[in-house]
């Protein structure tokens, strides 16, 4: 079935405002639900996790159950499920984790593709071990990763590939399973990004090849927050420092201080707002992760559309909008700059008609040097809730606009 948008649209109190939301790619808008959840786990008998008393026992649910939801989500063991703060400070903790068994004339491999929360902290952790730091180099023809360059980075030394599983300003989504079995045949560790794919795709982390996989579910209508999902055995080999009396068990190991209950329940609320996007789940007697699928295959097929809506937008308006955006294998998110103007003018421009579309360079510091890309860039993205109508608003405004 399609996607009921009246319908899907009716849960989100931010649209009674008239706004057209394309800054998706940096964080969605919040359904009625997901803000419920926080709310009733804030205001209900609360304390820390424990089985004693009603208000432990909600504390213990809220953790419980986000594992369970993430589970579906990233098809991953419930386990391996880690909650962080964001997937910038996951991905800094745990390039401090892996780090401490790099050893001097080691190598790790990221890529040029990457927002910088996956590129900088490699680095940095490789720099205080004294390791070798190699590129996966982006084909400025195509904006797809240069699979050649990341043949002559791999090495009997390579410890660990830190990639994507999709930018977030050109929206390609280069071949993580091919890249990650090339990295399995030298013994290296696999770190992505799946970030901006997550918010696109039904995410299956053993079917990716990757060892570890980040999100935030800021990014698919949750709270802010991060998730990192990664087998448990993997993860009880690794040993992070800690407080003595905390858990060491896995996932908990990882979770440092009290955890933030009510965002818990918030994340989890957005899986399950995720898994009944499309009306006919309701009457599909299904698991969670088959609802996910289907919701999920519904709201590609809505992508695809309103993506081929806008493409022929942008053409029609002739050469003073270059597209940056080429891969063939891509989300609906698309990078442009106007001849002549400065996209930050396009973007107040845009917001004066209604119209949310944000310029800059979005933390893609590696690919916009590469790439030579003006900065600012404007960058529009297609979320659940996005119409075609939306689509029509944005692209009228960008003609008044040149």
């Amino acid at each position: 079935m399609a996607l009921d948008l009246p319908a899907l649209r009716a849960h989100f109190p931010a649209l009674d405002s008239g706004l057209a939301f394309f800054d998706g790619p940096g964080g969605t808008q919040t359904p009625r639900p997901v803000a419920e959840a926080v709310a009733a786990t804030m205001t209900g008998p609360l304390s820390n996790r424990g089985s004693v008393s009603v208000s432990e026992r909600n504390a213990a649910r809220a953790v419980d159950e986000f594992r369970a939801a993430y589970a579906d989500l990233l098809h991953v063991p419930a386990d391996g499920v880690v909650h962080g703060r964001s997937a910038t400070q996951l991905t800094y903790d745990f390039s401090r984790h892996l780090a401490k068994q790099w050893r001097p004339g080691d190598e790790i491999v990221v890529s040029r593709l990457d927002h910088d929360s996956n590129v900088r902290p490699w680095n940095q952790a490789a720099e205080r071990a004294g390791v070798t730091v190699r590129h996966i180099e982006i084909d400025p023809l195509t904006t797809d990763l240069d699979l050649d360059s990341y043949e002559r980075a791999l090495s009997p030394r390579t410890r660990l590939v830190a990639v994507t599983a999709a930018s977030n300003v050109l929206g390609t989504k280069p071949p993580v399973r091919r890249i990650a079995d090339r990295a399995h045949e030298v013994g290296a560790l696999v770190y992505v990004d799946g970030v901006h794919y997550a918010a696109h795709h039904l995410v299956d982390v053993p079917a990716l090849g990757a060892d570890l996989f980040v999100c935030s579910p800021y990014k698919f209508l949750g709270p802010h927050c991060g998730v990192l999902a990664a087998s448990p055995d993997l993860l009880a080999g690794i040993r992070p420092d800690k407080l003595l009396p905390s858990p060491d068990t896995v996932p908990e190991r990882f979770e440092f201080g009290t955890l933030p209950y009510e965002t818990l329940a918030g994340a989890t609320a957005a899986v399950d707002f995720l898994a009944a996007m499309d009306p006919g789940t309701a009457a599909a007697p299904a698991s969670r992760r088959e609802r996910l699928a289907r919701s999920l295959d519904s709201l590609h097929a809505h992508e695809r559309a309103l993506s081929a809506r806008l493409a022929d937008g942008l053409r029609a308006l002739g050469d003073a909008v270059t597209v940056h955006t080429r891969a063939a294998d891509r989300t609906p998110t698309v990078l442009m700059t106007l001849e002549g103007r400065d996209a930050r003018d396009a973007q107040a421009h845009l917001a004066a008609r209604g119209v949310v579309a944000p310029a800059g360079s979005f933390y893609a510091h590696e690919a916009f040097a590469a790439l030579k890309l003006p900065d600012p860039a404007l960058r529009v993205g297609l979320a659940p809730y996005t119409t075609a109508t939306e689509v029509d608003r944005l692209l009228d405004g960008l003609a008044g606009f040149l």
